[in-house]
């Protein structure tokens, strides 16, 4: 390394590099790519960004930084502005000149960054519609790229990761017009394969990946609490006992966290959850010690700019004591002096739970953390089976580039960019069936130079869609001031934003008036009903395409393509606190299609009878099996159960035979339901032993029940599913 730069760390209190940091350093510098994947607060920024630092300090090279969230990049920044200013003092030294380019970025800075800098941080989203389209304006840039730093690879998983495989080489492409071949960088938690994955991830042979898995940094532990909810005083949809709800339970441990001093972070998967736990400790704390109150806030995806910088600040300082997040902060800021963490149900992945627990004692001290389970199969598994937790690796991700909905509107991009060229179709994975096929729908023209975008005045870059399943995002507007409120993705719009719902936003309820469906447009109202809302679906399944089979015994296991036809036709309203159903509403939403993968099991009714379920039982018994298998599919797949669907039906009009289907809840599939049917013995089995410890008589969340259910849970018969599901496990042993 330059004298300057290892002067300057040391300025900044870094006397020397850990292990790892050189581990993955020096092959770096060396040409090749890497992937550190070590533990939370391990050092992992240093070890990607030593190599690119160097060369734009000593040679005058360019590296760029990609983060999920400018949260993480405006923290980047602001170290690296500080390593700048101590290089900048050293004599003898080159110039260290970092800046981030996103959507809060001003025109006059935007000019300056791509004239100027040498080190840009930016997001997956600027580089697809901002950067890469516009590269003539940086070509200075590109020519002297020979670093790309991904941090937070681990995140780059399903449908959100195939769409950066495909950025990925939308980048290399332009890189390789301007004369360069930028080595990448991979900062990562702790992950399965990840030399494989990151391969996958950016394009290249695992061969030509180094990844760094051990971690020199010390660190003080963290002791892990497994949490189970206590008893509710209410009976379920089906009778059974239920549950206190995640975020009542959340709220009352960070309540006592944050009133016992501990700077406390709570993680909860969705917004609403959040804004509740939040809520309900505000409330709390008021009564034990108004002091605290202001104390206490949330922090989540669709909150204004403004606001999430002020949050931020106010957690970095110790403003605030207590945050209710969701995973916005998983993948957020650098927060040092966390003494507790609170996870909210099982997060989705391995990855993912060790990266929030990872947050806990951060500056050395012991820390702790609570994994509070929810009534959910999956979070019931691990309460009885911590070692699927502690002593299982961690989750492969899994991508998939040449998924067609997600490969095409990026080689549309990157025809725009520069046309296309028969190599291209290997770069992309799609083949060439792809681009002959966009060509014969009028969308590429085909020239002696390539293959061209074919239409003018429009930015291919914006019909790619990295972070939903199409339109979007709606602005969330209130209708007393027109002010707006925040934004919601279009594929969570018909189930959290119809006509009736009710959203909350920064401790604030509001009811849905109006979803302009044309102008992607959410009318709300201020509002504090003593309820929450929840959509109820139909949902429908057409096999298009079978591509594998198996035979288990007289059971049969497939997978292939399907056409599913949903519809949100009503909701219900809730009581805050105990879930009882207040009214039940209709709507008269439109129907969406999907074509999706699934993999899916058939059952001759003799089978179903000989496993001990009678015939006026297989609906339900199906439909339960469906449930808890969703449920348990998270724990050998890279996913949570809202990536997944589900349909049973007694008499399936395709496969004429009691079915159970599983899908992927993305257009063309994100390999989900596909690890499913590899891994179906293993799935199988620990879905039967989840409903087989449950202690209930007929079937609770914790079990069958399901959270997202349309038919509200019924019927369902979980003795039936038991001995279903149990007859699959003994089948292939008995072939």
């Amino acid at each position: 390394m330059p004298e300057s730069l290892r002067a300057g760390y040391r300025q900044l209190g870094v006397s020397a590099p850990y292990t790892h940091q050189v581990q993955a350093a020096e092959p770096l510098q060396g040409g090749r790519h890497v992937i550190l994947a070590t533990g939370t607060a391990s050092g992992k920024s240093l070890g990607t960004q030593l190599a690119g630092l160097a060369s734009a300090v000593e040679a005058g090279g360019t590296m760029l930084y990609l983060s999920p969230t400018k949260a993480l990049a405006a923290d980047q920044l602001e170290a690296l502005e500080q390593l700048a200013e101590a290089v900048g003092e050293l004599p003898g030294r080159g110039m260290l000149r970092p800046a981030a380019y996103d959507g809060d970025t001003d025109v006059e800075t935007r000019r300056w960054v791509r004239s100027h800098a040498d080190v840009v941080l930016t997001n997956p989203d600027m580089l697809n519609v901002g950067i890469l389209p516009n590269h003539r304006a940086w070509a200075r840039f590109f020519s002297r790229l020979r670093y790309v730093v991904i941090d937070e690879a681990h995140s780059c998983r399903g449908i959100y990761g195939s769409h950066i495989a495909l950025l990925l080489r939308r980048l290399r492409r332009i890189c390789a017009h301007y004369g360069s071949a930028p080595v990448f960088a991979g900062a990562s938690a702790t992950s399965g394969a990840p030399g494989a994955s990151f391969a996958r991830l950016i394009g290249v042979a695992d061969e030509d990946v180094v990844a760094v898995t051990e971690d020199g940094s010390p660190h003080a532990p963290v002791d892990v609490y497994l949490w189970e909810a206590g008893a509710s005083d209410r009976l379920g949809d089906q009778g059974a006992p239920t549950k206190r709800s995640l975020s009542v339970e959340a709220a009352d441990v960070l309540t006592d966290l944050v009133v016992s001093g501990a700077r406390t972070l709570a993680f909860i998967r969705s917004r609403r959850g959040a804004e509740t736990i939040a809520r309900i400790a505000g409330e709390s704390l008021r009564e034990v010690d108004p002091s605290l109150v202001g104390r206490v806030a949330a922090y989540r995806s669709g909150y204004l700019k403004e606001e999430r910088r002020e949050l931020e600040e106010a957690l970095r300082s110790g403003a605030l004591l207590g945050v209710a997040s969701t995973p916005a902060l998983e993948l957020g800021i650098d927060i040092a002096g966390l003494d507790a963490v609170i996870i909210s149900g099982w997060p989705g992945t391995r990855a993912s739970f060790f990266q929030q627990l990872g947050r806990a004692g951060r500056s050395g001290q012991r820390g702790a953390a609570f994994f509070i389970a929810g009534d959910d199969p999956l979070d019931t598994f691990l309460l009885d089976h911590p070692e699927a937790i502690f002593d299982t690796a961690v989750e492969d991700a899994v991508i998939d580039p040449a998924n067609p909905h997600v490969a095409a509107p990026h080689l549309l991009a990157a025809a725009q960019e520069v046309p296309l060229t028969p190599s291209d179709a290997e770069l992309f994975d799609s083949g060439r069936w792809l681009i002959d096929a966009l060509t014969e729908q009028g969308h590429l023209r085909r020239r002696p130079r390539g293959w061209f975008f074919a239409h003018d005045g429009v930015s291919a870059a914006g019909w790619v869609r990295l972070r939903s399943d199409g339109g979007g995002p709606y602005t969330i507007v209130a209708a007393e001031s027109g002010q707006v409120i925040g934004d919601i993705g279009a594929a969570q719009v018909h189930s959290q934003a119809h006509p009736g719902a009710v959203y909350v936003h920064q401790g604030r309820s509001y009811e849905v008036q109006e979803l302009d469906e044309q102008d992607q447009v959410v009318v709300v109202s201020e509002s504090s009903p003593p309820f929450y809302t929840q959509a109820r679906e139909t949902t429908s399944i057409r096999v298009l395409a079978e591509h594998r089979s198996a035979e288990w015994g007289r059971f049969r296991l497939h997978a292939g393509e399907v056409e599913v036809t949903g519809a949100v036709v009503g909701f219900q309203r809730k009581a805050l606190g105990t879930g009882e159903v207040l009214s039940d509403e209709p709507l008269d939403m439109e129907p969406s299609v999907l074509r999706t993968r699934a993999m899916w099991f058939t059952a001759p009714e003799t089978l179903l009878a000989a496993a001990g379920v009678v015939p006026e039982q297989v609906p339900g018994a199906l439909h339960a099996a469906e449930h808890a298998m969703i449920g348990l599919l998270p724990l050998i797949a890279s996913s949570d159960r809202w990536d997944i669907g589900g349909v049973s039906t007694a008499l399936h009009r395709d496969t004429e035979l009691p079915t159970v289907f599983v899908y992927d809840g993305h257009p063309g599939g994100a390999g989900i339901a596909e690890r499913g049917f590899e891994a179906a013995e293993e799935w199988i089995r620990a879905t039967a032993a989840t409903i087989r410890r449950c202690p209930c008589a007929s079937g609770c969340p914790s079990c069958v029940q399901s959270p997202k259910c349309g038919n509200r849970n019924a019927p369902l018969e979980k003795l039936a599913a038991l001995h279903l599901l149990e007859a699959l496990v003994a089948a292939p042993q008995e072939l």
